[in-house]
């Protein structure tokens, strides 16, 4: 007999997925830290209503992100590992862009019926006040993504290292707390090329080098032992991302390694994995082209490219990273 479990399921899990969101906006996992508050001491640091902050707080209690106990909050062992900004192993520092996403996501039928994105992103053609908000945006997450890449990455031969595409190079901020001696540049495109030295600089990262490129177009002029293309593969159509790979080989040193990560990897089969499969439809709102690459594709031009060693792993967060070594 068929019944509507999955169904059921399916819909239970968007609430808890909108109250943690609104949890992170507010910053209620960080405020707590380690202690306890009630609504009323948590909403006047807030400066929320405490009567209606209750209501989140005991909705995120429901689901095991807090635990409360004679009205006082604190945050449960997952909460306080992952979801308070003062640990390095933060996760919720994407929280703005899911707003993005997950709006975008409403729109997927829409897109379709259009034959266009409903909720267009372009990168080439925003302004300066767009280009900074959106980088400002991920500016977090990328701190996150170079602390995971540097526990992946052994980084003791680099000497230099380039992110190709990286928004305001904040992973670069991330990867070199291990190893600061190491040379950084930041290749994008000119409108957020203008806007990244002055995050970069919030972050303590005035040394890092800021070029204006389109690496579909041509390489860096420079050379690095070390390249990194992240998010960026996925949302450029083939031939273009084909481009992508192949200057970025030029952009490397003899036996210099690339890393190209993103949510946007499916199977060859692409029934999976799950974050690669629904993000494809999220591509379909947002940008005109691109889409999740099969890893067949990324091998091959990866390949044709000159890499060799070519590794598909999963980084904790789901994020796949394919990389590869330029033969010496």
């Amino acid at each position: 007999m068929v019944d509507s479990d999955r169904i059921d399921r399916l819909i239970a899990a968007v609430p808890p997925a909108l109250a943690l969101r609104a949890g992170l906006d507010l910053g209620i996992f960080t405020r707590l830290g380690g202690d306890a508050a009630t609504a009323d001491s948590l909403g006047a640091a807030l400066k929320v209503e405490p009567d209606r902050l209750s209501r989140l707080l005991y909705a995120l209690a429901s689901i095991d992100l807090l635990e409360v106990k004679d009205g006082q909050f604190r945050n449960g062992a997952e909460a306080s590992a992952f979801l308070d900004a003062s640990k390095p192993t933060y996760r919720g520092g994407d929280h703005a862009l899911l707003r993005e996403l997950w709006g975008a996501d409403l729109l997927t039928a829409e897109s379709l019926r259009q034959n266009r994105p409903a909720a267009l992103h372009d990168f080439s053609e925003a302004g300066p006040e767009a280009a900074a908000a959106f980088s400002r945006m991920l500016a977090p997450g990328g701190v996150i993504f170079g602390r995971h890449l540097a526990r992946e990455i052994d980084l003791s031969a680099i000497g230099s290292v380039i992110d190709i595409g990286g928004g305001a190079g904040t992973i670069l901020v991330g990867l070199r707390e291990r190893r600061q001696q190491i040379a950084a540049t930041l290749m994008e495109l000119p409108t957020v090329a203008a806007v990244a030295p002055a995050i970069l600089s919030e972050y303590g990262a005035d040394d890092v080098v800021v070029e204006e490129g389109d690496i579909t177009v041509a390489p860096s002029i420079g050379r690095h032992d070390l390249a990194i293309l992240k998010a960026v593969v996925q949302v450029l159509p083939p031939d273009q991302a084909r481009n992508a790979i192949l200057n970025a080989a030029r952009c490397l040193t003899p036996g210099g390694e690339i890393a190209i990560a993103g949510w946007g990897v499916v199977d060859d089969d692409r029934l999976g994995p799950s974050e690669g499969v629904f993000l494809n439809l999220t591509f379909l709102n947002l940008y005109r082209h691109g889409e999740s690459y099969t890893e067949g594709q990324y091998r091959a031009w990866m390949t044709e490219a000159g890499f060799r060693n070519i590794s598909r792993s999963r980084l904790t967060d789901g994020t796949a990273l394919f990389r590869g070594r330029l033969t010496d």
